[in-house]
């Protein structure tokens, strides 16, 4: 199976959790269905389309940590646009802006792997990243977070069956086969559960567990099957 590898970086990013609201948490990697946004951005695929166009029964993605996840808390001020008109200064009850915190993750760098069904959708995104061309604004989570991005390569990968192996992206917990998972000195280990299919209208159909590892090192665990690439690093896809 072809598949292409880039990675995604930035100064900043916000991937916000869903169960937030006023004091916005991040998710420390983007999920599938963001990193789907960001491949709609380099495509060109409308906003309204591109769940669809990169569900996951049409293509398949793997999210690795590169840099040690950091996070921050920053103030960010929120205009006031109740009414749907901006008053710029305090009247009454009406204060101009409303001041939120707001977490994010500092220094970012992943690397996707990603493969699609459709010949004619890999073969134009392989031609972009490799331009490092972009339709709409390539952002982290929020459209003030502007990323960049970077093609690496296309590899070829082999499914390989049920075996203790180490992993170097994030892990299903539904792949691992009864939860056997080694844990190493030196290695601090994080759970997340994140929204893994959304659709059109932005709500959230399936949610998946998953663990990984805060400064990006592989994970030994037992799993059913998982994807062996031609320079061995081995990934699972979701």
């Amino acid at each position: 199976m072809k598949v292409i590898i880039f990675d995604i970086l930035g100064d900043l990013a916000h991937f916000r959790k869903f169960y937030t609201t006023s004091s916005p948490l991040s998710f420390p990697f983007p999920p599938p269905p963001t990193v789907a946004g960001m491949l709609g951005a380099i495509l060109g695929v409308d906003k309204n389309k591109y769940l669809e166009i990169f569900s996951l029964d049409k293509c398949k993605i793997a999210i690795q940590i590169l840099n040690p996840i950091k996070k921050l808390r920053l103030g960010i001020n929120l205009i006031n646009t109740k009414g749907n008109y901006w008053i710029p200064v305090k009247i009454g009850k009406h204060d101009p802006r409303t001041q939120v915190k707001t977490e994010f993750i500092k220094d970012v760098k992943y690397r996707i792997y990603f493969y699609h069904k459709d010949e004619e959708i890999f073969k134009k995104l392989t031609e972009n990243l490799k331009n490092h061309q972009t339709f709409f604004n390539f952002s982290l989570g929020l459209s003030e977070l502007l990323g960049d991005f970077q093609f690496i390569k296309i590899e070829e990968f082999e499914e390989k069956e049920k075996e203790e192996v180490y992993i170097s992206s994030i892990i299903p917990i539904s792949q691992i086969l009864e939860g056997k998972i080694i844990f190493e000195e030196g290695k601090s280990y994080f759970r997340e559960r994140i929204p893994l299919k959304m659709n059109p209208e932005r709500v959230v159909e399936k949610y998946e567990d998953v663990i990984f590892e805060a400064q990006g090192k592989p994970i030994k665990v037992t799993v059913n099957n998982y994807f062996k690439g031609e320079d061995g690093i081995n990934v699972l896809f979701f």
